[in-house]
């Protein structure tokens, strides 16, 4: 029977997902489910800011250009003027939200408006070091008053349940979503959930890669099951993998913001020597990726753990003002970024592919929309802009919001109860954490910041027996958290390598040894999957 009916069933709980639920919130019942606290999305992890043209010296179209041009000929040009058009209204929103950003008197803004790798200006607007943070607890604090707003912590989606599984009338038209089901973590049991409309906003898949600056939520939830129902997938082999992670034997993965390089920072040798102007006639700001294989580059070449991220010639007020998480950090672990540089590595970071929607979140599957970090809508092409993200979010939340607002109210059909007449527990739990490590390992060593078709084809072929694994597991087990995940890790890897594999050039984040040039037309990598 199926006790949870809501208006919009939201699953995620970041930046695009809070958006979105206080836009619906005033005209309707919502719903969101997290498959951990509902602080814990990646969107808290954000560091540098969000990219809006707010200063007179500034303007969307040249906002525009510079995301054209990181994007390497692969950014949707109506998509990108979209929502760098509509910047400045997604600030004021947060701003009447309650989020405090970091104020500068002398600037003509009031707020404090730093660079990034690829901007030709200063326009990223930020909360200190940690934008993201102050963002989803101004967020939060609203969601959690409102009457018409339910969060369901500690609940991960299992699938999305369409009306074909109710009827085979769904043949000459489109699929329709009508909700999903939920595994409720404490309770161990799986809940049926129908609404109106279903949004996925899980955020990406960086988790498929050993090192990443995400969180142990990224496993590209959203993205399978969006490929699972039917929906298209593009360009899922642009991983960005983020310059500069802090390197330390004895610490977990942790970004270190864009805004340094912006604000002065230095990349260097071990031996002080400065190397990226040998790579970009930009430097240290140059765009991500350039960014990244330089460091990939001197790393393999040099024998190189890491390489070293020097802002220590900036003033020690200035750094403890506008660096402060990163400050304290990186001195918890013996690095004094004020008199040392900051040993640092590449890290998978974003996703800049996902589940193909228009400029409204709508997928393929009436009823089923998809924003934030799951969904592809053309605005990072091949590379994604810094601070492009975070404001890809806000705007195809509003957007998204007006659309779900204005569709028609269908009669809900009584969904199948989930299914466990034939499934036992798991016999053998050590399974499943090996796979997800051998997973993480072989995609960081096959499919990274520099591929060849031979290492693709090592991965999909692992990928392959992986998968025949994790699918008798998922037919004889019940179901677990961490099956689920890595059955959407695994599915996140393969769409992956599929993506690397039919692009026969090196465009943006893509680079193919076997493939160095890039084409002269530029085209979007689709996958469609065939159900039978």
């Amino acid at each position: 029977m199926t006790d949870n009916n809501y208006d919009t069933l939201i699953i995620g709980s970041g930046l695009a997902g809070f958006s979105l639920a206080l836009h619906l919130a005033q005209y309707q019942k919502v719903c969101i489910v997290t498959k951990q606290a509902a602080e814990s999305g990646a969107s808290s992890w954000a560091q540098g800011g969000i990219a809006a043209a707010l200063s007179n010296e500034d303007s969307p179209s040249q906002h525009v250009q510079d995301t054209l041009i990181a994007g390497s000929g692969l950014c949707d040009e109506g998509i990108t003027r979209f929502v760098t058009e509509n910047a400045a209204d997604a600030i004021h929103w947060l701003i009447d939200q309650g989020v405090i950003f970091t104020y500068d008197q002398t600037s003509e803004t009031g707020y404090h408006l730093t660079q990034e790798g690829g901007h030709s200006t200063r326009r990223i607007i930020h909360s200190g070091d940690a934008t993201g943070k102050a963002v989803q607890q101004a967020l939060i604090q609203k969601i959690r008053l409102h009457p018409n707003i339910t969060v369901l912590e500690h609940h991960i989606a299992i699938d999305l349940i369409t009306d074909d599984r109710l009827t085979d009338s769904t043949k000459d038209r489109n699929k329709r979503c009508i909700g999903a089901y939920i595994l409720d973590k404490k309770k161990d049991k799986v809940l049926s959930f129908a609404a109106q409309n279903t949004v996925l906003a899980t955020g990406g898949a960086s988790k498929v890669y050993l090192y990443t600056t995400n969180p142990d939520t990224a496993t590209g939830d959203g993205i399978a099951m969006g490929w699972r129902a039917g929906c298209r997938i593009a360009n899922m082999e642009f991983i960005q993998f983020h310059p500069t992670c802090l390197y330390h034997p004895h610490a977990k993965s942790f970004l270190i913001s864009e805004a340094v390089r912006g604000e002065g920072g230095l990349l260097k040798l071990p031996n002080g020597e400065r190397f990226m102007l040998w790579h970009d006639q930009r430097g240290e700001l140059a765009p991500r990726d350039i960014v990244a294989r330089a460091i990939d580059f001197e790393m393999k070449k040099r024998g190189l753990d890491c390489v070293y991220l020097d802002i220590s010639h900036k003033p020690e007020n200035f750094l403890k003002a506008h660096f402060p998480t990163i400050y304290a950090r990186c001195l918890k672990l013996g690095i004094d970024i004020t008199k040392e540089p900051i040993p640092v590595v590449p890290a998978a970071h974003y996703t800049c592919g996902g589940v193909i929607t228009d400029n409204h979140g709508k997928t393929d599957l009436s009823n089923l929309y998809a924003i934030g970090e799951t969904a592809h809508t053309g605005l990072h092409g091949a590379n994604r802009l810094a601070s492009n993200s975070l404001l890809e979010c806000l705007v195809l939340a509003q957007t998204a919001g007006s659309d779900i607002i204005n569709q028609p109210t269908n009669e809900l059909p009584k969904l199948p109860d989930w299914d466990e007449s034939r499934v036992t527990d798991a016999d053998e739990e050590i399974v499943i954490a090996h796979n997800w490590d051998e997973l993480r390992r072989f995609m960081w060593n096959y499919v990274g910041i520099v591929r060849t078709t031979k290492r693709l084809q090592r991965a999909q072929h692992r990928i392959e027996l992986l998968r025949e694994e994790i699918n008798e597991y998922y037919t004889n087990f019940r179901v677990t958290s961490d099956l689920l995940e890595l059955r959407n890790l695994v599915d996140s890897a393969d769409l992956i390598v599929r993506c690397a594999l039919q692009r026969h050039e090196s465009r943006g984040l893509h680079y193919s040894k076997d493939y160095p040039d890039t084409l002269p037309l530029a085209e979007n990598t689709v996958l469609k999957r065939e159900i039978r």
